[in-house]
């Protein structure tokens, strides 16, 4: 599609901040920490250093760290925290979906996770090295690992519900997620939590008890000199047990041999999540220097190992050997990943005008293992051990930004930024162990270790991208009445050229009771190297049920663009939004926004391609045998996302404490249009042939909810602190492409769930809480008879509730 509109927009806007008003970012100083106020002073969105939630031009959510701490109970989760408190976030449990086992993908506003922005201190974060291409929500994506930053660093997160490219540059297509660390001086805190789901699993008629979590977390601040300075550290520790909910084994009917029988009625296969351990640490400190300045520097580190489940594979199949496995086997894929951000920087004043110049590093490798596993084309003596690759990205950031406040007239207040920024992207896979993918000399048994081949020296890649980017943003108070954003970027990439973005945002106050405010932008992602460069190579089971071996191709192979592969292109959105603020007196407030997200040229994993038609033409033009499935990556239509968001609180003292009640609601509804067209070769191949088909046009628009609730309420006073969450999930569909034109959907109805928590505090220091999440015990319908995969997964993997049932936890905590 052609884009002038975006186009003319950046244009606009760099012209406006080429007039001799502009100036930059003043860095905002952190307001404290009131809990569920809109007095917080925000620096996600805006240049202006005032600006409150209820007074910015776009939709801001501010959560403090109570918040987060009670909401992150399970495992000392950052992302599930963030699904609880935030109505547009969406983070689902995945399973049996190999490297969405180990790190779960995050969707705002309803698109893909690498359409995110996640910043800390207001520095860019990266991404995971590991690519999911076996899971639904973020197929094909190396999402931010939320998980890695430890909850008990945050101060605050604020939370930016629109597209920011122009303040921040590429990904900021949903929004921005900011992480602001803990900076207090002095004092600290101790925490310990325990807990364990505890279920009534109907479809096996079996009370459970598992998911047994442990978390502690200990933190210190101290002063560094008189002038401000400080050092605040803290360690966390998690382990967090297995739930397994899956139901009686009926035995598919192509392997129901004598042998494979003897298990039916058995539980042969897990469903729900793996094993995983924690470690966490961090830091945050600044020392002054000078007259004026302060160095500054902050990191995180985390190191994780996880357990990942996967289809049982039957003693009497082609993909065993009764030698080695006399009863079968399931493997099970192990994930050792390590994710490190360290960041340095000086900021201060040269006469009127603010500077901030930062180094950003950060880094995530993953080595992925399978273990209780065959590589059965090397007969009975193969390992049942493997790695199966190392993964590896690397981000490094250099900013330069100055910025000043300055006046015009009595009532005229401008804050101005300007700033420079250099970024480099390196990506890396190598192979796995060489018998992960060896073809052995059994060549009627498959290739490469089951449950995923390793990765092969040809699957190897080591890509790189460097990117320089020139920015400005102008924030200025009219009066009292009205205020606005205007921001514009020029951003070039060594294998993309240049793109200009920018944003308008606007806001008038009619009365203090009624405001409104809008904003349009553009935006733009260009396509990560993994989606560039990765390959692998695997075999497993397909979404049917049946043994196939596959690859995952890079765009640039020879086998893909004979398939129909081209260069991708880069994703370019328009972002418009309008929504009006309300405060009455000191009880009550509400904002309610509506958005649309036009975005060209969506990047997705493309159908995949199998049969024999394939199998032959790979042998017959390439020379390679035994090829079953492909996939590669396509831009593969432009959506519309459309949708409403509602935030309202109510403060009331009762009883000697206060009382806070708030309520949210989000509504998202994603829709394709000009979707790529199969190309006319493939189609000569097989007429049944598409790229961009059902399932992952589902994965788009119908596979998360359209709709999220939540009513909470909170009480406190001097001793006693109640909390509860009543949420609801909308619906959900999920459709496969099972070949030969079955293709079996369901639609999953919305469903609820109750949390609460009651803490009590001992002495000002010491407090203690239990409480539980989904107390009703709830699941999401069972799967039909076309899904549940007879018998062994009868809950959806992907349910917004979860698998797991009711969860219940006890908490300690000592402050100082």
């Amino acid at each position: 599609m052609s884009r002038p509109s975006a186009s003319r927009l950046g244009l606009a806007i760099a012209l406006v901040l080429s007039s001799p008003l502009l100036a930059q970012d003043v860095l905002a100083q952190d307001a404290p920490n009131t809990a569920k106020t809109l007095d917080t002073v925000i620096v996600t969105g805006t240049r202006a250093v005032d600006r409150t939630v209820l007074e910015s031009t776009s939709p801001v959510d501010v959560l403090t760290a109570e918040d987060i701490r009670k909401a992150g109970v399970v495992n000392g989760e950052l992302g599930s925290a963030l699904q609880a408190l935030l109505p547009s976030f969406n983070f689902p449990r995945q399973s049996n979906s190999g490297g969405a086992d180990h790190i779960r993908a995050a969707q705002l506003r309803g698109l893909s996770p690498d359409q995110v922005l996640v910043l800390v201190n207001g520095k860019r974060r990266h991404s995971s090295a590991l690519v999911n291409t076996d899971s639904k929500i973020g197929k094909g994506t190396t999402p931010v690992d939320f998980n890695a930053i430890p909850v008990s660093a945050i101060k605050r997160i604020e939370v930016l519900r629109d597209g920011a490219g122009a303040l921040y540059g590429s990904d900021a297509v949903a929004g921005v997620i900011n992480v602001i660390l803990d900076d207090a001086p002095e004092g600290g805190a101790f925490e310990a939590s325990f807990g364990a789901n505890h279920t009534d699993l109907k479809p096996i008629d079996r009370t459970l008890t598992d998911g047994q979590t442990s978390y502690a977390s200990a933190k210190v601040g101290t002063a560094l000199g008189d002038d401000g300075g400080f050092l605040r550290v803290g360690l966390e520790l998690k382990n967090h047990e297995g739930t397994n909910r899956a139901g009686f084994d009926q035995i598919p009917p192509w392997d129901q041999s004598d042998t494979n029988l003897a298990l039916q009625g058995k539980r042969n296969y897990v469903l729900g999540d793996g094993k995983t351990k924690d470690l966490n640490a961090w830091y945050n400190a600044q020392l002054p220097f000078g007259e004026t300045s302060t160095f500054y520097s902050f990191a995180t580190f985390n190191q994780r190992d996880s357990e990942g489940a996967n289809y049982f594979r039957y003693p009497d199949s082609d993909a065993n050997w009764a030698q080695v496995y006399p009863n079968g086997y399931r493997p099970i894929s192990e994930g050792e990943n390590r994710d490190v951000q360290a960041v340095a920087g000086a900021k201060g004043q040269w006469g009127e005008w603010n500077y901030d110049a930062s180094l950003d590093y950060g880094i995530n490798t993953f080595t992925y293992r399978l273990r209780n596993s065959i590589n059965a084309s090397l007969g009975p003596t193969s390992p049942t051990r493997f790695k199966t690759g190392d993964y590896r990205n690397e981000l490094t950031v250099a900013n330069f930004d100055l910025g000043r406040v300055f006046s015009q007239g009595e009532s005229i207040t401008h804050s101005l930024g300007l700033g420079l920024e250099a970024r480099r992207d390196h990506y890396e896979t190598r192979p796995g162990d060489p018998s992960s993918y060896a073809a052995g000399p059994f060549t009627d048994r498959p290739t490469g270790s089951q449950a995923g081949g390793g990765l092969t020296p040809q699957d190897a890649t080591s890509l790189s991208r460097d990117v320089a980017s020139a920015y400005a943003s102008l924030s200025s108070q009219f009066g009292e009445h009205f205020s606005s954003d205007l921001a514009a970027r020029y951003e070039h990439s060594d294998d993309f050229g240049g793109e200009l973005t920018g944003k308008l945002g606007l806001r008038y106050e009619f009365t203090p009771a009624f405001a409104l405010r809008g904003a349009i932008s553009n935006n733009f992602r260009a396509p990560s190297l993994a989606q560039i460069g990765y390959e692998s190579t695997s075999t497993g089971y397909n979404a049917a049920g049946q043994l196939v071996q596959g690859r995952v191709l890079s765009v640039n192979n020879p086998i893909a663009r004979g398939l129909g592969a081209t260069d991708l292109k880069p994703e370019r959105s328009l972002n418009t939004s309008l929504g009006f603020t309300s405060r009455i007196g000191d009880h009550f407030d509400v904002s309610l926004d509506f958005f649309q997200i036009d975005i060209d040229d969506r990047i997705a994993l493309s159908e995949s391609i199998t049969g024999d038609a394939l199998t032959d033409y790979v042998q017959q033009q390439f020379g390679v045998a035994g090829l079953q499935s492909a996939s590669f990556f396509v831009n593969a239509a432009d959506t519309r996302t459309r949708g409403a968001e509602l935030v309202s609180n109510w403060r009331q003292s009762l009883g000697g404490g206060e009382l806070v009640l708030t309520g949210t609601y989000a509504y998202t509804k994603t829709t394709l249009k000009n979707v790529l067209a199969t190309p006319p070769g493939l189609l000569a191949l097989d007429p049944d042939y598409v790229l961009f088909g059902v399932e992952e046009t589902n994965t788009l628009t119908d596979a998360t909810p359209r709709t999220r609730a939540a009513l909470a309420a909170s009480w406190a006073d001097d001793h006693w602190s109640l909390s509860s969450r009543l949420s609801r999930y909308g619906s959900v569909t999920r459709v496969f492409n099972f070949g030969d034109g079955y293709i079996p959907r369901q639609t999953y109805g919305a469903e609820w769930q109750l949390d609460a928590e009651v803490e009590y505090k001992i002495t000002p220091q010491w407090s203690v809480a239990v409480g539980g999440q989904n107390l009703t015990d709830n699941y999401s319908d069972l799967s039909n008879d076309d899904i549940y995969y007879f018998g062994n997964l009868p809950y959806d993997v992907l349910s917004p509730i979860g698998s797991n049932g009711a969860y219940y936890y006890g908490r300690v905590r000592y402050t100082f």
